[in-house]
């Protein structure tokens, strides 16, 4: 089985890593082996094991009737999306890692796919090598998803483990994810939440089976999330996690990205580090959570051959996703319900004025006091914390 991939760096360089290591167990596994015929990059590499595969035209591996599968791992929305719409339209089966590609195209080149009875799956481009794509459905299916939580992207979970290990501030600990080379010279995508907003919405699209604009999700990243954050997560007994969290509200879902505030019986307190985990509550199964590397090169290529495996047992065989091209709107934001941390220098008779029943978690800071509101929608909070002023931080409790 011929095979050519999209893109030659840290992920398609990976992808053919994986495909020399595991060649004679995947062979087995599949009944023939699958060998890569060419590779598209605009970049040289003549030392490369495969540097007689380089092509630089994307139209070769489209006029190439031998090749049945394709990898693309070039990131970002164009030229990837013309790249992977003429594969499909060429009768060719896709596998993607790139997740803005899919949050934004997803259910478009899944018609497209339908339409020329090949397939195009995406298992990397949510939980890297958490197999999370294909539990849901295809493992999940006899289920109703009441709700997903996912600690979904690595960057900010090492970014606030380390702040809560070490009490370091923001600034200093995305200098040093940087220099590690866990964030990147431009860190807005991870930091400010827009990673984690595209993955809870490609698996809500799933969930729902119609298409979740990830523009409709509000977000707010880690970047004003501070040491003394920490300290009143501490004293409270909780942790500080950036979680995408989709709740089913009547026909529809509601969706977020922010950090929050949790409680160690919560599974996603656990998850530490680089790590990634996404927890999912079904009608019938109850909660369950599916954890692992969420980045990184051979994780992430291990979900892309898993899923050219897949590709090539269903060669020329269109496999029932179920996302649709038609978008769902999603419940309002306004209307969700949560318990939130605040911190404020407002006096505490004002606090008492505005939020009956507050539980103060006291650092004897002389210029703020924290306190945990009642439960109240998020319209309520914010014409209460309007009239409070003095706002220095909020966070949500889960």
């Amino acid at each position: 089985m011929k095979v050519a991939i999209m893109g030659y760096g840290t992920i398609g360089s990976g992808v053919a890593k994986v495909l020399d290591t595991n060649k004679d167990i995947i062979s087995e596994r599949l009944g023939e082996a699958i060998e890569i015929k060419y590779i598209l990059d605009l970049r040289d590499f003549p030392d490369d094991p495969h540097a007689d595969c380089f092509v630089k035209d994307y139209m070769d591996i489209v006029k190439d009737e031998e090749i049945k599968l394709v990898v693309e791992t070039m990131g970002g929305v164009e030229p990837a999306f013309t790249f992977v719409k003429a594969m499909l339209e060429s009768g060719k089966s896709v596998t993607t890692s790139n997740k803005a590609l899919v949050a934004d195209k997803g259910a478009e080149l899944m018609k497209v796919a339908k339409d020329h009875d090949v397939n195009f799956v995406f298992e990397a481009a949510v939980g890297g090598g958490i197999p999370i794509i294909r539990t849901i459905t295809a493992c999940l299916t006899g289920d109703v998803i009441e709700e997903i939580a996912a600690i979904c992207n690595g960057t900010t979970n090492y970014m606030l483990t380390n702040m809560e290990q070490y009490g370091s501030d923001y600034a200093e600990i995305l200098a040093e994810a940087q220099a590690l080379g866990y964030a990147e010279k431009d860190p807005t995508a991870d930091v400010e939440g827009y990673d984690s907003c595209r993955k809870i919405a490609i698996l809500t699209s799933l969930v729902t089976g119609k298409n979740v604009d990830f523009n409709d999700i509000p977000t707010e990243g880690i970047s004003k999330i501070s040491a003394t954050d920490f300290k009143y997560a501490k004293s409270l007994g909780r942790s500080i996690k950036l979680i995408a969290r989709s709740v089913k509200v009547g026909d529809t879902y509601a969706c977020r990205v922010a950090p929050y505030m949790v409680k160690p019986d919560n599974m996603l307190y656990h998850v530490s580090g680089v790590m990634n985990a996404v927890s999912l509550k079904g009608n019938m199964l109850g909660e369950s959570m599916y954890y692992g590397a969420g980045a990184g090169a051979l994780p992430t290529a291990s979900a892309v051959v898993g899923d050219l495996v897949f590709l090539a047992r269903n060669v020329s065989k269109h496999v029932r996703i179920g996302w649709a091209n038609e978008k769902i709107e999603l419940a309002s934001p306004e209307e969700e319900r949560f318990r939130y941390f605040v911190r404020t220098s407002a006096l505490q008779s004002n606090i008492e004025n505005e939020f009956e029943n507050a539980e103060y978690a006291s650092l004897d800071l002389d210029d703020e006091v924290g306190f945990i509101t009642p439960e109240m929608s998020e319209s309520e909070f914010n014409e209460r914390i309007a009239a409070l002023g003095g706002i220095i931080s909020v966070i949500r409790l889960y």
